[in-house]
């Protein structure tokens, strides 16, 4: 059992967060779960999951939505003297999924003004795994910036919302699950989340 830390900002794509928080619950981690207030919104727009302000009912939310009990816990975004705020509390990583250009500015610079940020920031100064999944399109010149400044930090990984086709997803959940097997690489490796390219004639489609 290890502990991770999800953290889900403000950006369309709140189910990579959903199902990187069912992938590793459903494993037997521990799951330390921060959203900011725009997440909170978007994960009851777009993924019907009522997390609403209430840690104690979004925590219950996310048992639900897992088929888990115990090894969810979810924090306020202001809530700086959380156990995620300190780097004495050990944990095996991080992941910003989905990661607003907000967020990636704020990660970028070193603006822990929320738990979200703060978290992040531990991961960095701690130089323990931290995977940021960015969801915007198009891209300016200051986002792009932003992401080669993460990129080039020590064991912090950018993993962009890009789903292939080779497996011939079925369903967006399958599309999303891809994503979420290569952030699971980096966090917990070993753990087979969605199907691998196995080479021509293999188990998957080939790729276009």
């Amino acid at each position: 059992m290890s502990n991770f830390v999800v953290g889900i900002s403000g950006a369309s794509g709140a189910i990579y967060g959903a199902r990187l928080v069912y992938a590793l619950a459903r494993h037997n981690h521990q799951v330390h779960v921060v959203i900011s207030r725009t997440g909170r919104a978007l994960l009851a727009e777009e993924c019907d999951l009522q997390v609403g302000s209430d840690v104690t009912t979004a925590t219950e939310v996310f048992n639900r939505y897992t088929g888990t009990s115990g090894n969810i816990t979810v924090y306020a975004d202001n809530n700086l003297h959380a156990a995620i705020a300190s780097g004495s509390f050990i944990t095996d990583g991080m992941a910003v999924a989905p990661a607003s250009m907000k967020a990636v500015s704020a990660l970028a610079n070193g603006y822990a003004e929320s738990l979200l940020g703060r978290a992040a920031d531990v991961h960095i100064k701690e130089q323990r795994p931290l995977v940021i999944v960015p969801r915007e399109a198009p891209l300016s010149p200051i986002h792009l910036n932003n992401l080669l400044t993460l990129s080039r930090l020590s064991r912090v990984s950018i993993i962009p919302a890009s789903p292939a086709f080779y497996t011939r997803p079925q369903s967006v959940e399958e599309m999303v699950d891809f994503i979420v097997a290569r952030v699971l690489d980096y966090l917990s490796p070993g753990m087979d989340w969605a199907p691998r390219w196995s080479g021509p004639g293999g188990d998957t489609a080939p790729p276009i």
